[in-house]
């Protein structure tokens, strides 16, 4: 008999202070020129995954946001624990392509536009990050 367990690990990355500064000298213009070159990419058929790829990329360009990681520990009927990271599930592809098409493509700019200018003052700097950090379901439901 075994038990299974899904543990999900707080985030591990650079600290808050560490990011904000990031996001202050190198964050703000480098996720403006990420989200530009993204959708010129997207624009092109043939280059739409790279450009999927950078605007899924978005919060770690903007934030230094690593990616969440989602960790299941077995416990094996001879007490051994076993502990191994997988993929966080992912929405039917199909649902995905077809949400990008009609919505994401679009209102994920007008989200990260908003999140960008949000990130330009101090006071609306904590919904910047929360902003960034929810692009991928933005633009693709992406579970991050």
């Amino acid at each position: 008999m075994s038990t299974t367990a899904v543990v999900q690990p707080q985030y591990s990355g650079p600290g808050l202070i560490l990011r904000i500064i990031w996001f202050l000298i190198v964050g703000w213009w480098l996720s403006q020129i990420a989200l530009f070159v993204g959708w010129f990419l997207n624009v092109l058929v043939i280059t739409l995954p790279v450009g999927l790829y950078i605007l899924n990329r978005i919060p770690q360009i903007a934030t230094l946001r690593g990616p969440t990681r989602q960790w299941h520990t077995e416990m094996t009927a001879d007490g051994t624990t076993v502990l191994r990271e997988t993929d966080i599930p992912q929405r039917n592809l199909l649902l995905r392509s077809v949400y990008f098409v009609a919505i994401g493509w679009w209102f994920s700019f007008i989200w990260l536009e908003v999140a960008w200018l949000c990130g330009l003052t101090i006071v609306l700097l904590p919904l910047s990050f929360w902003m960034f950090s929810k692009s991928a379901a933005v633009t693709t439901l992406r579970r991050t």
